[in-house]
């Protein structure tokens, strides 16, 4: 087969034919990395606190606290330890966030390409506010990644991969597995079902979709009837998950964003099929696309939100809301195979400018409150017990805002209710009877409730929370006594 097949090869053609223009889009999307002083993103605080809390395990001075050998959820962790370790605490992080967004970004750019056969220039709006989407926000940043690398490794094997482009996936799949199994399982089961259908022919090709979404059928009917699991559905009806609530984060004002997207996507199938009639175009790109989307909507309406096999199991958490960022990359892969629609890329455009304005505003306020954190954790001895028990507005989709006082503990404090240590599913973990962390990951998951009872058996805790009615920014703080609760006083 010529060189000139090889993914990698033509990869690096295009690089070099169109490097002024990545540049200046990648320059542009790493902006929000960096404008304010710390990147706000849900769990980000939590990991950038265990990453501090590695580093003094490796000095010998956190008792009870060990790093455990891992083959997954670890990824993004190595990176940002060794980040902070280098750029230090403030610059660590948003370096380290900044190269997964370009993952990310690129990742799903290359994806897109490879169905629809062409670079998606016009949708460059679109994939940038879905890597600053829900996932990005709510900082499930192993999954993340694991997505980025699962999307750059599609792409090379989409078409008559070679020997190199195999090594490529190959390691490619190896780290997507070292961040988070999603994205490896995503990665496998698509080129799998890719294959399949390629040795059947229309319309008993049909038969595959029909018996996946079957398959998810009966494991919904098993899960609801017949399993021991521990689960809960999701909140919102199945049609809401369907790739654009990946946009909706900190208030109801994204979902403007969303509809605004959802009436310019139907307005460029309707303009599509009007110009179809008179040139017809193919459409192999645009069918493969729409059955791709519709099996991932099918399947993501009837998985449970939250599962976990018994009480000594862990939980799979959010798995729904994870899942739909599938969902929004096969949109996109149905937009990218239309003809391209100046009008809808100008609309576009502009609902990414007012994303972004959302954003950054949002971001700022949560920053502002990290402030707050700070002055607070400023004053306390070092070694002090913190138990955060923050809560975000009620219109927000992002719960995770008490992690802002892990990152701010970082040189001051522990967080007692930190869950990764608890939850062994992360490298930094925790032995029993360690005098700074919760060994249960339910009663750490309680302590930030506000819905845990202090024991006479419990270190002292300090309990920091918000103490303005109108201001959700305005932190106070309060040592516990045993048979308080924590959470404001008279919670």
């Amino acid at each position: 087969m010529s060189e000139k097949n090889n993914f990698l090869f033509l990869a690096l053609r295009f690089v070099r034919t169109n490097i002024l223009l990545i540049f200046v889009i990648s320059a542009l999307l790493i902006v929000p990395c960096f404008w304010h002083r710390h990147i706000e993103a849900g769990d980000l605080p939590s990991h950038t606190f265990n990453a501090w809390l590695a580093t003094l395990i490796q000095q010998g001075r956190a008792p009870g606290v060990y790093l455990a050998p891992q083959a997954y959820n670890i990824l993004f962790d190595l990176l940002l330890l060794y980040s902070v370790k280098l750029f230090g605490f403030a610059a660590g992080p948003q370096i380290v966030v900044a190269i997964l967004v370009l993952i990310f970004f690129w990742g799903v750019f290359s994806f897109i390409a490879a169905i629809s056969e062409r670079p998606p220039w016009l949708l460059t709006p679109c994939i940038a506010m879905l890597a600053y989407g829900y996932t990005f926000n709510m900082g499930f940043f192993n999954y993340y990644l694991s997505m980025g690398l699962a999307c750059f490794g599609l792409a090379i094997l989409w078409k008559q991969p070679q020997r190199s482009d195999w090594l490529a996936a190959i390691v490619i799949f190896a780290l997507a597995t070292l961040a988070h199994p999603i994205g490896p399982l995503w990665f496998a089961g698509l080129l799998t079902y890719i294959a399949i259908r390629k040795k059947i022919r229309w319309p008993w090709r049909l038969i595959i979709p029909a018996a996946i979404i079957a398959s998810f059928a009966a494991f919904h009917w098993y899960v609801e009837n017949w399993s021991d699991f521990e689960f809960s559905w999701p909140e919102n009806p199945f049609y809401m998950f369907n790739g654009l609530d990946q946009l909706v984060l900190y208030s109801a004002r994204y979902r403007f964003v969303a509809y605004a997207l959802l009436a310019i996507f139907i307005f460029w199938l309707v303009s599509e099929y009007v110009q179809r009639r008179e040139s017809p175009i193919s459409l192999t790109p645009f069918f493969l696309s729409l059955e791709l989307y519709l099996v991932a909507f099918c399947i993501i309406s009837l998985l449970p939100q939250n599962l976990r096999g018994g009480p000594n199991s862990v939980w799979i958490g959010l798995l729904v809301s994870r899942l739909t960022v599938i969902a929004a990359i096969f949109a996109l892969c149905i937009l990218s195979a239309l003809r391209p629609s100046k009008p809808a890329a100008l609309a576009t455009l502009a609902c990414s400018i007012f994303f972004f304005t959302l954003l950054y505003r949002d971001t700022a306020t949560l920053n502002r409150l990290e402030s707050h954190a700070e002055s607070l954790t400023a004053q306390l001895p070092f070694g002090t017990l913190v138990i955060p028990t923050l809560a975000s507005p009620r219109d927000s989709r992002i719960p995770f805002v008490h992690h802002i006082v892990d990152r701010a503990c970082i040189g001051h404090c522990f967080t007692y209710s930190n869950y990764e240590p608890s939850s062994f599913q992360f490298h930094v973990r925790v032995s029993p009877g360690s005098p700074l962390i919760a060994f249960r990951a339910d009663d750490a998951q309680e302590m930030e409730a506000g819905n845990y009872i202090v024991r006479v058996s419990d270190p002292p805790f300090v309990d920091i929370y918000q103490c303005s009615p109108t201001d959700f920014t305005v932190l106070c703080a309060r040592t516990l006594t045993p048979g308080e609760k924590t959470g404001p006083p008279n919670n």
